[in-house]
């Protein structure tokens, strides 16, 4: 597929997948939900991707959905199948991907845009960047996990203080009750970025998804069922190309060259 939308490429074990709608602030369409999903399809494909970066052109990182696709005098809007249609399958096939997934909020997130943000696994932004919840201005209330997100990184109060109010977090504030791991200096957010997503490529890459699949499938379980799923995952992890090098690597002393296997 030829991209419209979106700026895709991978190299080096890096699968990088930019929003490039910026004069539209990266707000989403129909096209660019097909265009996400295919090259969602070639990450998940390709044996030699082992992080994948979200991230967005221009000013802002997401404006969410564009709204100039929506015709609301023409009669009413079934919105429950945009999100069955686009923005869950989005959110699910984001939490299920055999990596690391980095996404660099490089400027504004709104509504839809700030939800598809914390489907990922690590959330770095700009200290310059802001979340700004968007959904009650237009009488909706957060999808694409927003709900499910949102009390369960910051607690009930604050997420719906936030969605109630449509409420704008800076990045700082973000970070400081748990949205998103770190704010970075705008400086410097570049470089911290290429940093953190070559460590990843650089990792033991089933090591690291099956301690994704684990701390994602806590929010559910009881302390039993994380336990006999700990165990079974660490059989796996045992298994691993990775583990055998990681052990060696450290009786030697030196630095471990994992394959990702």
């Amino acid at each position: 597929m030829k991209y419209q939308t979106i700026l895709f490429e991978c190299n080096s074990g890096v699968a990088r997948l930019t929003l490039n709608r910026p004069e539209r602030l990266n707000a989403f369409t129909a096209q660019m939900h097909e265009e996400v999903a295919d090259a969602l399809t070639c990450v998940e494909t390709d044996p030699e991707a082992r992080v994948l970066l979200l991230t967005a052109a221009g000013k802002g990182f997401c404006a969410g959905q564009d709204l100039a696709e929506r015709d609301v005098q023409s009669g009413p809007l079934d919105l429950g199948q945009t999100t069955r249609t686009y923005y869950n399958p989005l959110v699910r096939r984001l939490a299920a991907l055999p990596m690391p997934v980095v996404c660099a909020v490089n400027g504004v997130a709104a509504g839809a845009g700030v939800s598809l943000a914390l489907a990922c696994d690590i959330v770095i932004a700009r200290s310059s960047a802001r979340f700004v919840q968007a959904f009650s201005s237009i009488g909706l209330i957060p999808d694409a996990g927003g709900t499910w997100t949102f009390p369960h990184l910051v607690g009930q109060a604050r997420a719906l203080g936030f969605a109630l109010t449509g409420g704008t977090l800076s990045a700082e504030t973000a970070a400081e009750w748990g949205l998103i791991w770190k704010a970075i200096g705008d400086d410097d957010f570049d470089a911290e970025r290429d940093a953190l997503v070559d460590q990843l490529s650089r990792g033991p890459t089933k090591g690291l998804t099956n301690a994704k699949r684990a701390i994602r499938y806590a929010a559910r379980a009881t302390l039993d069922e994380q336990l006999d799923m700990e165990s079974e995952l660490q059989r796996k992890c045992g298994l691993t190309d990775d583990y055998k090098e990681g052990v060696s690597a450290f009786k030697e002393r030196r630095t471990p060259r994992f394959i990702g296997r």
